[in-house]
C-alpha cells in the first residue's frame, strides 16, 4: 500500500499530463503552488471522494479548471497576490475596518457605491463587504441568498463589467471588496437546478431529489428546522411529487457535494469571481454543506475536508483571496472552522451576542468569561467582531458557561428574546422577533443597533450604549465591522411591513434605506447621529494609531465588580487596558485591581492620564481604553 505521499506523487503525474492534454499553460508561478498545494488539496479530494472509481479522473478536472482560472488572472490581481504571500497578515492590521452595506439599500447600484468611495475613506474603510448583488428570482430571494447565477449581478444593480470596475476602484482606495459566496445551495431558478429538475444529465445529482418520502422521512428524524415559518423540515415538494433538500428557504435548494463535479463547478464560479477582483469570500452557512443520514447534517467532518480543497484550490489559483466562515452554531463549533488552512476570517456571533446580553443584565460576567475562555485562535487567524449583521441576532451563548454563572440558558434566552422586543418591563429596546416559534418558544431578535440600544425610544443612554458596543467591536482584535448606516444611528424601518416579498421577515426592519437625513446630521454634535458618528470617528482615528490593537491577542482583566468589563490588549510596547461600565450607574474600579500594573494610565479616547493606583471612577456607560 502507498502511503498518501507516494499517492500524491503518482496522482499529480496522472494530473501533470491531463493539464497538458488539456492545453492550458503552467507557467513556472502554477507549477510552484502546485508543487506546494497539491499535496494538501489531494488529501483532502480523496479523503472526501477516494472511494469512487473516478476520483483521480475527478480531481484533474478540478485541476483543469484551477488552472485555467490561473491563466487567465489578471496582471493587477496576480500583483496582489505576490504582495499578500509575502505579508500572509495584512488582514491582521490595527488600520484594518469593515462596512457592509446592501448595495440598492444604500447607493441604488454598483456606480452608487462607486461614488460613496470618497466617504468610505473618509470614514477609514478598508474592507466592505456588499451583500448578495448576484441574479436572483424576483420578489422574495431571502435577501439574494437564492442565487440564480454567481455570473451575473443582477440587473437592477448593474453588471459583471461593473462589478469589476468597482473592485478596482476599491482596490485603489485601499479597500478590499467582500462578497458573500453562497454554496451550499442554489436558487430553484439556477440552470442547474432546472437541469436537475428537468432530468438533465450533466445536473442530474447536483441535488438531492427523491421520488416519495421514504429517504425525506428518515433525514428528517434527526435534522432541525431552520425556518418553520417557510416550511417544516429539510425537503420540499416539486410540481411533479418529488421531494429536494431544501434546509433554508422553499426556494433555496442545497447541492449535493457527494457529487465530485459540484464540488469542481463551484469551485470555478469561485474562482470567477476571485478573478473579478473579489478579495474576501463570505463562506455562507458552513456548517451545512455535507449530509448524512443518522445525523443533524451539521457540522459534519466532510464540511471541514471540503473548505480546506475550496482553500488549496485558491491557494493555487487565487492565494491573495480569503476566506470568512459564518456558522452560527454553538462557539466551540464556530471555532472548528477558523484556520489558516480553512477560513483565515470568522464572524464572532459570541461576542456580538453577549454584548447585547451584558447591556441588558447590566451584567459582563457571561461576556468576560467568553472573551477569557473563547477568544483565542489560531495564528494567522481574524475574528471579524460586529454591533449586529443583516442578519438577526440570535442568543449562541454556551449553555454551559450560563450553567456556571448559576445561568438557566433557556430561560436567559427567552429573557433577552423578551427584553430586546420589549416585552420585558424597563426595556430599552425596540426591537422585532424573527422567526418566533409559539410552539417551541424559539425566536430571534431583528432590530438596527441604534434602536435596540434605545435611540429609538428615546433613553438618556441611547447613544452611549451605541458607542460602547462599538467600542468593544473595535478594541477586541481581529477585523471590526460597522454595518452601514449605523455609524450615524439609523433607526428601525418599520415600512417593511407594506411590501408583500419582506413583510414576512422581520430582518428588514433593520435594512433601512441610505439615511440621508442622519447622514446630514453627522456634523451635527448637538444630534444623536453626529454624537454617534463623532464618537465612532474618534475610536476608528484611535485604534488606527494604537498598534497594541492589532491582531487578536487578548488577556482577561477582572475589574472586581459584575458591571464592568475589563480586558487587556498586549502589544510588542506595551498594554492597552480596556474598562467598560455597562450600567447606568457610576461605578468605581477598586485599586487593589490595578496593582500589578503601572502607576498611571493614558486614557486614549479622552487623551487624559488616569492614576491607577487608586479608585478609578466609570461614568455610566463609560468605556476607557488606557495606555499602559
Amino acid at each position: 500500500m502507498l502511503s498518501l505521499a507516494h499517492q500524491a506523487v503518482a496522482a499529480r503525474s496522472f494530473v501533470d499530463q491531463r493539464l497538458a492534454e488539456s492545453g492550458v499553460a503552467v507557467d513556472d508561478i502554477l507549477r510552484a503552488r502546485l508543487d506546494r498545494h497539491f499535496p494538501r488539496l489531494f488529501a483532502h479530494f480523496t479523503e472526501v471522494y477516494g472511494e469512487r472509481g473516478d476520483c483521480l479522473e475527478q480531481l484533474a478536472a478540478l485541476l483543469v479548471v484551477v488552472a485555467r482560472a490561473a491563466a487567465d488572472r489578471p496582471a493587477d490581481l496576480r500583483a496582489v497576490d505576490a504582495a499578500r504571500e509575502a505579508d500572509p497578515g495584512w488582514f491582521l492590521s490595527n488600520r484594518m475596518l469593515g462596512g457592509v452595506c446592501y448595495v440598492d439599500r444604500y447607493a441604488g447600484d454598483l456606480e452608487g457605491v462607486r461614488a460613496r468611495i470618497p466617504y468610505f475613506r473618509e470614514l477609514g474603510l478598508t474592507y466592505l463587504h456588499l451583500m448578495p448583488l448576484f441574479a436572483a428570482p424576483e420578489g422574495d430571494s431571502d435577501g439574494g441568498y437564492a442565487v440564480s447565477s454567481y455570473r451575473e449581478v443582477a440587473p437592477a444593480l448593474g453588471d459583471m463589467d461593473r462589478l469589476r470596475a468597482l473592485a478596482a476602484d476599491l482596490r485603489a482606495a485601499g479597500i478590499s471588496l467582500v462578497v458573500d459566496f453562497v454554496f451550499n445551495h442554489t436558487s430553484d431558478e439556477h440552470e442547474w437546478a432546472v437541469g436537475a429538475v428537468a432530468g438533465d444529465p450533466r445536473y442530474a445529482d447536483f441535488y438531492r431529489i427523491f421520488p416519495d418520502r421514504t429517504m425525506p422521512d428518515l433525514f428528517e428524524a434527526t435534522t432541525r428546522e431552520v425556518f418553520p415559518d417557510d416550511h417544516p423540515g429539510s425537503f420540499v415538494q416539486l410540481p411533479d411529487g418529488r421531494w429536494i433538500w431544501s434546509t433554508f428557504r422553499h426556494f433555496q435548494w442545497d447541492l449535493n457535494y457527494a457529487n465530485p463535479a459540484v464540488f469542481t463547478a463551484m469551485a470555478g464560479e469561485l474562482l470567477f469571481l476571485a478573478n473579478v477582483g473579489v478579495d474576501v469570500l463570505r463562506m455562507d452557512a458552513v456548517a451545512f454543506i455535507w449530509k448524512r443520514l443518522g445525523t443533524s447534517c451539521e457540522n459534519l467532518p466532510e464540511a471541514h475536508l471540503l473548505l480546506r480543497a475550496f482553500n488549496a484550490v485558491c491557494r493555487i489559483a487565487a492565494p491573495s483571496v480569503l476566506f470568512k466562515s459564518e456558522a452560527i452554531v454553538h462557539p466551540d463549533q464556530v471555532v472548528e472552522y477558523i484556520d489558516p488552512d480553512e477560513c483565515r476570517l470568522s464572524y464572532n456571533p459570541l461576542q456580538m451576542a453577549l454584548t447585547w446580553e451584558a447591556l441588558a443584565t447590566r451584567d459582563v460576567r457571561l461576556l468576560a468569561l467568553a472573551l477569557e475562555r473563547r477568544h483565542a485562535i489560531a495564528p494567522g487567524t481574524a475574528w471579524v467582531n460586529y454591533v449586529r449583521s443583516h442578519d438577526d441576532i440570535g442568543w449562541t451563548f454556551a449553555d454551559e458557561d450560563a450553567a456556571e454563572l448559576g445561568i438557566d440558558g433557556a430561560g436567559h434566552r427567552r429573557f433577552l428574546n423578551d427584553f430586546y422586543i420589549d416585552r420585558f418591563p424597563g426595556s430599552f429596546a425596540r426591537g422585532v422577533p424573527f422567526q418566533e416559534n409559539p410552539r417551541t418558544g424559539d425566536a430571534r431578535v431583528s432590530g438596527t443597533t441604534a434602536s435596540l440600544a434605545g435611540v429609538e425610544a428615546g433613553d438618556p443612554f441611547g447613544v452611549q450604549r451605541v458607542l460602547l458596543a462599538h467600542s468593544i467591536a473595535l478594541s477586541t482584535g481581529g477585523v471590526p465591522l460597522l454595518h452601514l448606516g449605523d455609524e450615524v444611528g439609523q433607526l428601525n424601518d418599520y415600512g417593511y411591513l407594506a411590501v408583500p416579498e419582506h413583510a414576512g421577515d422581520s430582518r428588514w426592519v433593520h435594512r433601512p434605506a441610505y439615511p440621508a437625513d442622519r447622514y446630514a446630521q453627522r456634523t451635527d454634535p448637538d444630534s444623536d447621529a453626529g454624537a454617534i458618528h463623532r464618537g465612532l470617528r474618534r475610536l476608528i482615528q484611535v485604534r488606527r494609531q494604537t498598534p497594541e490593537l492589532a491582531g487578536g491577542a487578548l488577556v482577561a482583566f477582572h475589574a472586581h465588580d459584575p458591571h464592568v468589563l475589563g480586558y487587556q490588549r498586549p502589544g510588542t510596547d506595551g498594554t492597552v487596558l480596556v474598562l467598560a461600565n455597562v450600567s447606568e450607574e457610576e461605578r468605581v474600579v477598586p485599586s487593589e485591581a490595578f496593582a500589578a500594573l503601572p502607576a498611571v494610565g493614558h486614557d486614549l479616547v479622552t487623551d487624559t492620564d488616569v492614576e491607577l493606583w487608586a479608585d478609578v471612577p466609570l461614568a455610566p456607560l463609560q468605556f476607557r481604553w488606557l495606555q499602559l
